[in-house]
């Protein structure tokens, strides 16, 4: 180093994309890019997820207890794994329409950021690969302008909104608020162990303790002031807890009970479509024991599910028959549902909805189809209570 250099300030030069600690804490009031109270106020910007370096999940006990014992075996020898190309470029193909589908119709679309989910990470207690960030609605839940990340509890996905930072920090710079529930440390504590799913006519139980909270955002639906949930194995009552309290007095949470012997997530089982108006699953629910906010609500019974006869597609879902009931609300009366599944199509226009088909059946390997692939950030809207 020369002796004589003189230093030179760098007082006032901003490196490029530095935010200065001015520009974070403007005087300017913020107007948040976050807005969302419901499943069904007009639809303005929503985040799609990604299929690129999708990996089989782990045969960790919390995610082989969802599918039947022959498919738990190959999921042992297959986890860890890039999921095959064929599967990826079919689904893919089907997204892009869908987001094509989405911006025609002005709406606002984002992408998390593509990473490398065969990565091995790890905490103390225990090392995994990633699986995939294909469903932000797990991952991430909105309420009103905050956008909570979610205690996940299956282990390949604990890192997974790490692919939505950049989104997230722009949301945050822009005036939403950004909340991360407790880390898990998701220990054998956490897991029953030799859990058995019940049979039918046994008891529910469920392969989490009540170690620490945990939930899945998808075990949850909104409908204003009040949120729906059910309790499943990748959601316990702490973490309903943690969320009834974090959110407070201002909103109510109800539990739906199912009668799905391997339950995770609501949005093939209860799904609010518009004031008033509720797609229920008949096979999982008890319309006579539903929430008794309900009782002024049109209960909507769920058609059976057009049959997939496509071979390779039924082995390689991750989700049940009722996908069918996976529909995304643009606005109170447009819905996009999935074009094969014709007897639900032709529901919704008989309870006056106006469906838009589309094709996503092949979402269903990587976990889910149009709600499941999506999380809804702004909604024209405001919050609103839909119960007396």
């Amino acid at each position: 180093m020369c002796a004589d250099r003189k230093p030179v300030s760098t007082a006032g030069v901003q490196r490029p994309g530095v935010r200065t600690a001015a520009a974070v804490e403007s005087t300017e009031p913020l107007v948040s890019p976050v807005n969302s109270h419901n499943e069904w106020d007009p639809l303005e910007e929503i985040v799609v997820g990604r299929l690129e370096d999708a990996t089989i999940p782990s045969d960790h006990p919390v995610v082989t207890c969802n599918i039947p014992p022959w498919a738990a075996r190959l999921q042992g020898l297959a986890a860890g794994f890039r999921y095959p190309r064929m599967l990826i470029e079919t689904a893919q193909r089907e997204l892009d329409q869908f987001i094509a589908l989405l911006q025609s119709l002005g709406i606002t679309v984002r992408r998390p950021e593509a990473v490398d989910h065969r990565q091995r990470f790890g905490t103390p207690d225990w090392t995994s690969r990633g699986f995939c960030n294909t469903c932000p609605r797990d991952s991430l839940l909105v309420i009103d302008d905050e956008i909570i990340e979610t205690p996940m509890a299956w282990p390949c996905r604990y890192f997974e909104t790490l692919s939505y930072r950049t989104i997230l920090k722009d949301y945050f710079r822009r005036g939403a608020r950004w909340t991360a529930a407790p880390k898990p440390q998701l220990t054998e504590a956490l897991f029953e162990a030799d859990f058995r799913p019940p049979a039918h006519g046994e008891p529910m139980r469920y392969i989490l303790t009540e170690f620490e909270p945990v939930f899945d955002a998808a075990d949850f639906v909104r409908a204003g002031r009040d949120l729906f949930v059910t309790r499943s194995n990748v959601t316990n009552r702490m973490g309903i807890a943690w969320l009834r309290r974090h959110l407070g007095p201002d909103y109510r949470i109800h539990e739906i009970e199912s009668r799905c012997r391997t339950p995770m997530h609501i949005d093939t089982t209860f799904v609010p479509l518009a004031p008033g108006k509720v797609l229920v699953n008949p096979e999982y629910i008890d319309v006579d024991h539903l929430p008794g906010v309900l009782n002024s609500w049109d209960i909507l019974i769920a058609p059976e599910p057009n049959p997939i006869d496509e071979r390779l597609l039924k082995v390689t879902s991750m989700c049940g028959k009722w996908l069918s009931m996976n529909v995304l609300m643009i606005d109170e009366k447009r819905v996009v549902a999935e074009r094969h599944h014709i007897d639900m199509l032709r529901a919704l226009e008989t309870w006056g909805f106006e469906p838009i088909p589309c094709d996503l059946l092949h979402y269903a390997p990587f976990g889910g189809s149009f709600h499941c692939a999506t999380l809804d950030i702004r909604r024209r809207g405001t919050l609103k209570s839909y119960f007396d």
